[in-house]
């Protein structure tokens, strides 16, 4: 792992170069850190160089003070890809990730080869709804939302036949540090892209979980209506696809990114 001091904040990531003629850049989920893309890298990485960071706020990236928006999220990305001196990349993030792959789409076109937006929505919930998490994580901490967390992101029979990698995810949730998380709560809470989403013009898979309560099957629809060039594919799971479906998620992206 290795960090980059930015003008704002410092980043952590992890860049495997494996010579590739492209790259993919991986961007995490709420309350979960770069680890998340760690069933994906075995089969990725004999196709893309594979480029993971820890979203501001999360994992080892520093907690800079104050609510973020979506735009800092994505200035984050580019002052990486600046960094690194990668001028092209393929783009995949989930959820708040999937929200910073809209805006790059939107506002830094230039940048991307394909872009897969997955368990996202150009609004994720409401503003009344984050004010609520953030109320109660401000006075009870991550632990209290445990169990919610859990009903969201997984089937209940993915946890029962997976009870350890659920364990092993919520474990991480808990640390993830209380000050980032409310700051990155508040930029999903501000964040609506259903204006400018029609804006994307890369190659875009979206990946919905058909289980998915927080960004629906529709929300995915909206999104592949909204988006010119895009194609939508159904997961049966629940928020975390990429962890719950490991292997059909990952070669969806092989496809979409290789045809």
């Amino acid at each position: 792992m290795s960090k980059i001091k930015m003008q704002h904040t410092t980043l952590n990531y992890v860049f495997d170069d494996f010579k590739k003629e492209q790259t993919l850049v991986f961007s995490n989920s709420l309350g979960t850190d770069l680890t998340m893309w760690d069933k994906q890298i075995e089969l990725l990485g004999q196709e893309f160089n594979i480029l993971r960071y820890d979203t501001r706020g999360h994992g080892k990236s520093e907690v800079a003070e104050g609510e973020y928006s979506i735009e800092m999220l994505g200035n984050d990305v580019l002052d990486l890809l600046d960094y690194l001196k990668i001028e092209k990349v393929n783009f995949c993030g989930l959820s708040i990730g999937g929200l910073t792959g809209q805006w790059l789409g939107i506002h830094a076109p230039e940048r991307l080869i394909k872009l897969i937006l997955c368990n996202t929505a150009v609004k994720i919930g409401n503003a009344e709804g984050w004010n609520s998490r953030i109320e109660t994580v401000q006075k009870n901490g991550l632990n209290s939302i445990v169990s919610g967390t859990q009903e969201r992101w997984f089937t209940p029979e993915f946890v029962r036949e997976n009870k350890v990698k659920v364990d092993s995810v919520l474990a991480k949730f808990v640390q993830t540090p209380l000050a980032g998380y409310i700051s990155c709560c508040a930029a999903v809470r501000d964040a609506d892209f259903t204006d400018e989403v029609s804006k994307i013009l890369a190659p875009t898979l979206i990946i919905s979980g058909t289980e998915d309560l927080v960004t629906t099957i529709k929300d995915g629809d909206f999104l592949m209506e909204k988006i010119p060039n895009s194609i939508l594919a159904a997961l049966k799971t629940a928020h975390i696809s990429n962890i719950e479906k490991a292997d059909d998620f990952t070669k969806l992206l092989i496809e979409f990114i290789k045809n």
